[in-house]
């Protein structure tokens, strides 16, 4: 589904829309906005049984859903990201809500065909639609609502705009109402689900402004979100030289496997790692060269990047608006 400008998306990775440390204590207390508050939704959606999608436990404990390799369409509800949750002694954690309330409500089906402990964590790893728009769905569990310390203000300037677009593809009363997070992430935070500790970590801009992502140190699993991809084009939305920076961080991670924020439920880590790194520094060299050389940017999105294109899905949707990202960024160096 399309955002704004030629490329990038409103379902996947959408950009701002156009204009006209420490850690925060959990709190169950969240907003509701985005057209209609959680009294209105039509009762339909509460009503009967919800069929619960497909998870693979990918380590003992961690079920994962692999997305679609996909945009936004009526027919997908923009079931495209990974999610899935996290089962402890105690409690459930839910990592990422998914892309819609339907796609919510069938998580939180498969959640309660698997286990009957109480969901008491939901964390939303950045501001894109795919990942946070499922949230309404848990809204009847009171869970702790968890996200970066920057996700709420991004999520005011952007909610509206998302939504909007979102509702026009899959129709209002399955794109689901916004949530704000009651817990917000500054640097790092530790989730006790009882036996299971869940490391929280907040970064600087990289994918997004927002960006956070999630350690279980019982399996050694690293879930990054939209930090890492495989096989499906990246979407830069907030600092190239920030997103190589955390990746560089993260590589050095005593992790065992990976849960990318799209592509398979889970991949080996470091090794994981390595197409997208690929991909942002070639990024980076292409558009510096491009910028030494005089190249106008509207010329730059044509070439920038252009050895990458059989590497990854949807390259064509999303590398341009990229060049034109990383080129704005890089160019008053």
């Amino acid at each position: 589904m399309r955002g704004h400008g030629e490329t990038g998306t409103t379902g996947e990775h959408a950009p701002p829309p156009p204009s006209p440390h420490k850690t925060g204590q959990p709190s169950r207390r969240r907003v509701v906005f985005g057209g209609f508050c959680l009294c209105c939704l039509p009762s339909a959606i509460y009503a009967g049984e919800t069929a619960p999608l497909a998870t693979e436990e990918i380590a003992s404990g961690i079920h994962i859903r692999r997305g679609i390799d996909e945009d936004a369409t009526l027919a997908n509800d923009n079931a495209i990201a990974n999610t899935g949750f996290i089962v402890g002694i105690e409690a459930v954690l839910v990592t990422d809500p998914g892309g819609s309330l339907t796609d919510g409500e069938r998580l939180r089906a498969a959640i309660a065909q698997t286990t009957k402990l109480p969901i008491k964590y939901v964390v939303m790893s950045h501001v894109h639609p795919d990942h946070v728009f499922g949230a309404g769905a848990f809204l009847k569990d009171d869970p702790v609502f968890i996200g970066h310390a920057r996700l709420k203000e991004t999520l005011h300037e952007r909610s509206a705009y998302y939504r909007e677009k979102l509702a026009a593809i899959i129709g209002p009363e399955k794109a689901g109402v916004v949530v704000l997070p009651g817990m917000e992430i500054r640097d790092r935070a530790e989730i006790d689900l009882g036996g299971r500790i869940i490391e929280v970590t907040a970064h600087a801009a990289s994918h997004t402004v927002c960006d956070v992502s999630l350690f279980d140190k019982n399996t050694g699993t690293l879930l990054p979100a939209d930090l890492v991809f495989i096989g499906r084009m990246p979407s830069l939305d907030g600092s190239l030289r920030g997103w190589i920076k955390t990746l560089e961080v993260l590589k050095n991670h005593a992790a065992a496997r990976t849960v990318p924020g799209h592509g398979p439920v889970a991949a080996d880590w470091p090794l994981a790692s390595a197409a997208i790194t690929r991909y942002l520094t070639t990024l980076e060299r292409d558009t510096k060269k491009a910028i030494a050389d005089g190249i106008a940017i509207d010329a730059a999105i044509k070439t920038v990047a252009a050895s990458e294109r059989s590497e990854w899905k949807l390259f064509d949707d999303y590398n341009g608006r990229n060049v034109g990202e990383a080129y704005k960024e890089l160019e008053w160096e």
